[in-house]
């Protein structure tokens, strides 16, 4: 017994020692290179879980004697095979960091960038999982009934994928979308979109839904399968660089050259402005207001939301300052009051058909009845 108990705990303290020391030569190596200071953060607790099991192991099969020797080995056996699916996993996530961090996503055109990080981060979660259903299966098929069971439900395998594919269909379906939405580059980690009427970027793409981070700090949170089924504008399909208007409604008198003129010189002298598109033009001219859209571009959206505020208030201003006579303005005609009166008395006469005037009258008489009432004094 205590030669059983000095083993456990020397194959225990070996298998310790050594991990520690390897993952403090890791950590060390982790100051010069990402990948080592990955598995060093990721890697250390599942690595020590495996040699610790490992060692439990080796001491249960040289040392165990008695009836407890099997059921303690099959234990041991299901916590190495959850301890090397962690540590399998931790060390995908290290290796897909390792890949993330090569590429770039801090420059002005990163469309190829967050492309790559999209279909890295749901491959790293589709493996993920992939992993995590191969431990479970390895786990169940340590029990014989499990495996036996296993082997029968292989002959009605049809059916069951069948049921299985009717039970699970809305998640099965986000499931397949968001691969599709990873590699159709329909839609991006960092993307700026517009959708259910909402502005905002993208955030975040998981295998069954997707998280807007709205331009006010709230997050909408929709299905992958929305993505494929519901039109949305993607604002950086392409390229991140944009075009912006902002329209003004002023009066007739307003001098648009002028106007053109004081843009021009504004979007110069501001470095939100790419100096791609710089353009006015009177699109409206209906009733007692005319239309003026500004049009102007900017690197991208947050960029251009500035621009088109600070544009719409420098033209404001401008206007109030040095053309005041250019801002909306209701126009009332004030009549004289000779014609005034003369138009009233005018309409007075013409607003009954069966009236004062000559033809009113001639019109009351051929349409009085026979006891000489009008047609208009009713029955």
């Amino acid at each position: 017994m205590l030669v059983a108990v000095l083993t456990f705990a020397g194959s225990v303290l070996v298998a310790l020692a050594v991990v520690t020391a390897v993952h403090r030569v890791v950590r060390r190596i982790g100051r010069r290179s990402a990948l080592f200071a990955g598995l060093a953060r990721h890697a250390h607790r599942p690595a020590l879980a495996v040699a610790v099991l490992v060692a439990v192991q080796f001491s249960i099969g040289v040392v165990g004697r008695g009836d407890w020797r099997p059921v303690a080995l099959h234990v041991v056996g299901i916590a190495l095979i959850i301890a090397g699916a962690w540590l399998l996993a931790a060390l995908l996530v290290v290796a897909e960091d390792a890949t993330l961090a090569r590429i770039r996503v801090d420059v002005s055109d990163n469309r190829h960038a967050r492309r790559v990080h999209t279909q890295i981060t749901l491959v790293r979660r589709v493996t993920v999982v992939v992993v995590g259903v191969l431990a479970f299966a390895s786990v169940l098929m340590t029990f014989p009934g499990a495996r036996a069971a296993g082997t029968s439900l292989l002959a009605s395998a049809g059916v069951i994928g069948a049921i299985a594919a009717l039970a699970a269909q809305s998640l099965l379906g986000n499931v397949f979308a968001g691969v599709q939405i990873a590699f159709s580059d329909a839609l991006r980690l960092d993307d700026v979109v517009v959708v259910e009427d909402q502005w905002g970027r993208i955030e975040d793409i998981t295998l069954t839904y997707v998280v807007v981070h709205l331009w006010d700090d709230r997050r909408l949170i929709l299905p992958t399968a929305y993505f494929l089924k519901t039109p949305f504008e993607n604002w950086t399909r392409t390229q991140s660089a944009l075009l912006g208007t902002v329209e003004l409604d002023v009066d007739w008198t307003v001098p648009v050259e002028d106007m053109r003129q004081e843009l021009r010189k504004f979007l110069e002298s501001d470095d939100l402005w790419d100096g791609r598109v710089c353009v006015l033009q009177v699109t409206g001219a209906v009733g007692a207001l005319v239309r003026v859209r500004a049009l102007v571009s900017a690197t991208d959206a947050g960029r251009l939301w500035d621009l088109r505020c600070e544009v719409r208030e420098h033209l404001v201003a401008w206007l109030r300052s040095h053309q005041p006579a250019a801002l909306p303005q209701m126009r009332v005609r004030e009549l004289p009051r000779a014609q005034a009166v003369a138009r009233r008395e005018a309409s007075g006469s013409d607003n009954r058909v069966f009236g004062e005037s000559e033809d009113g009258q001639e019109r009351v008489q051929a349409f009085s009845g026979p006891d000489g009432r009008s047609a208009n004094d009713g029955p």
